[in-house]
């Protein structure tokens, strides 16, 4: 929440074309179970049809579920995606409409025009199918052959899951070899922008730092980073996580010498994002060759991961484990003290000053937190001057004196997890100008990680000025600010959050987050699925909690004549489960 709003925040139309995209999503959320990268996203697709031009084959594989394709009112009709090479297909997930198929098959070709059926049903039921299936080819196709009703066929979503490359699956006893290995590169980034983008950035297994050639040199083709092994192995994996500032064209190649080089793999159709590559070769040193940008800029690796066997393999650290099932209370606040009473110092750290993103509150030393006697903590806005040179100027008034007190407060240098449910029973104030929140940030910015570097989960974010909407995103260092990955929703019959209590949680692990207000899931973030579209997923490290309430702001804007003074956060209870 704090720390992830830029100037420029979301503007009215942006905000309600934000929530009905949402609402969709949650029809067209992706598999649960994908383990596999989506590959169809924005991939070049064709259809026997199409109903009207509102309705384009190119809707269907675009990532927004509020556009669909739909075919003209007959059968057969068809939908299919070119992937560019030969791909492994592992799942397909349709979302149709409610124009959809009874019977219809899932059809694979290497050259768009002989087809093989790895999926057949008669008994379609439409909604959201994830179809679990075995084949490969550069095309994929879903042949309808009998409609559910008197329309055509029409889909918000075609995806298809797999793995990329050619060649034999990896070896069962496969294994990373690159971690922490010397990386030599054709050029290397070092600026206000790319802080240290080093070649040794793409193989440290750390989501938050990346490679990047330089800018000096014009950002020019061709541009090549190398791993060195350690020794000869036999590699047959390899996962690239691209920046934006991708290759569309590359090859991968392998050397013994660091001279001559053999490739195994090659491609002029690099989506970028995260691409896991099934490759066969032999040697000491891995080679990305990039001969054609996808941007105007460079090249750029957050991770470069090689896999197999042989070589000198470093061990990585092992990764952090996932909650027990069901999950254990494992840290609590009930904020059941005497009324008047101050937040717990053992459990939380206070955290005075002026807030960001050009907030119009100073937060004071523990002024304005206490205990209500009734089970709840008031974290209280009030209309009262604090001068301070880094106050931002009032739109209102001219004056860089803050004009209001208020709260924040955070478990840093007390209590930090990796994964769990972490929740918070909370009532939110009304009015214009007021932003409550409880979110979590990595705990590596106290350490000295900038933002957003070390991630920020908002659990839960609200707008005085509409109390019927909340927010739950995440922010991350290619997807921040009003770019966050995330999502709004409403109570059922769009009720008042701000009448009564409401709990909000994130159940977070290895696989992704879901967010739930009141017990019922609002925002599904699936780390495959975000990796595959968005970015990095920087959020398998410890995290502290923060609760504050802003007043003013570049998102919020400032509060007016109506909002109400002193205005109030209760928050019943803070659980983290592990």
């Amino acid at each position: 929440m704090r720390r992830s709003r830029p100037s420029a925040r979301l503007r009215a139309a942006t905000l309600v074309a934000l929530a009905t995209s949402f609402v969709l999503a949650l029809l067209v959320a992706p598999p649960a179970d994908a383990a596999d990268p989506l590959l169809s996203q924005g991939k070049p697709v064709t259809a026997s049809s199409s109903e009207s031009v509102a309705f384009p084959a190119s809707a269907a594989v675009d990532g927004d579920p509020g556009t669909r394709w739909s075919s003209s009112f007959a059968d057969p009709q068809w939908l299919q995606v070119d992937l560019g090479q030969s791909v492994t297909i592992s799942q397909v997930a349709l979302s149709w409409e409610s124009a959809y198929a009874t019977a219809f098959q899932i059809q694979t070709s290497a050259d768009g025009s002989n087809w093989s059926s790895i999926y057949s049903t008669t008994a379609g039921a439409g909604g959201n199918q994830t179809l679990n299936v075995t084949g490969s080819g550069r095309y994929v196709r879903v042949l309808g052959t009998q409609r559910a009703t008197q329309w055509g066929y029409s889909l918000w979503e075609f995806k298809v899951f797999g793995t990329t490359g050619g060649g034999p699956g990896p070896d069962p006893g496969s294994r990373l070899l690159s971690y922490n290995k010397p990386g030599v590169a054709s050029t290397q980034q070092h600026d206000s922008n790319c802080w240290e983008c080093t070649p040794a950035r793409a193989f440290d297994l750390d989501p938050a730092s990346r490679w990047a050639t330089a800018t000096d040199s014009g950002w020019v083709d061709p541009g090549w980073i190398y791993v060195d092994l350690g020794a000869t192995a036999q590699i047959d994996k390899v996962v690239l996580q691209w920046d934006p500032a991708s290759a569309k064209a590359y090859q991968l190649q392998v050397s013994n010498d660091a001279t001559n080089w053999t490739t195994i793999y090659s491609t002029t159709t690099g989506p970028g994002f995260k691409q896991t590559l099934t490759v066969s070769g032999t040697g000491r040193y891995v080679r990305m060759y990039g001969t054609q940008r996808n941007t105007p800029y460079g090249y750029s690796l957050w991770e470069f991961q090689v896999y197999g066997t042989g070589g000198a393999p470093t061990t990585p650290p092992a990764p952090p484990s996932d909650p027990a099932n069901p999950p254990q209370l494992i840290w609590s606040d009930e904020f059941n003290g005497a009324a008047g009473s101050k937040p717990d110092p053992a459990k939380w750290t206070i955290d005075p000053g002026t807030g960001p993103n050009n907030e119009l509150e100073y937060y004071t030393n523990n002024n304005n937190a206490a205990m209500d006697g009734n089970g709840s903590l008031v974290m209280e806005a009030r209309k009262e001057a604090t001068p301070g040179s880094a106050c931002p100027t009032d739109p209102l008034t001219g004056s860089g004196t803050c004009q209001y007190t208020s709260h924040r407060m955070n478990t840093s240098g007390k209590f930090t997890t990796t994964y769990g449910k972490i929740e918070a029973r909370v009532k939110v104030p009304k009015g214009a100008g007021l932003w409550p929140a409880f979110w979590m940030m990595g705990a590596d910015f106290l350490t000295g990680r900038p933002w957003p570097y070390n991630g920020e989960i908002d659990i839960l974010e609200v707008l005085g000025k509409d109390v019927k909407t909340s927010y739950s995103t995440v922010h991350a260092p290619a997807y921040n600010g009003a770019g966050g990955v995330g999502g709004s929703y409403t109570l059922p019959d769009g009720a008042d959050l701000s009448d009564d209590f409401h709990t909000w949680a994130a159940a977070w692990d290895s696989k992704g987050i879901v967010f739930s207000l009141d017990g019922r899931p609002v925002v599904t973030l699936d780390k495959a699925q975000v990796e595959a579209t968005r970015g990095p997923w920087v959020f398998d490290h410890p995290f502290y909690i923060i609760l504050n309430l802003a007043v003013g702001g570049d998102w919020p804007g400032p509060p007016n004549a109506g909002t109400p003074f002193p205005a109030r956060m209760l928050v019943d209870y803070v659980r983290v489960y592990r």
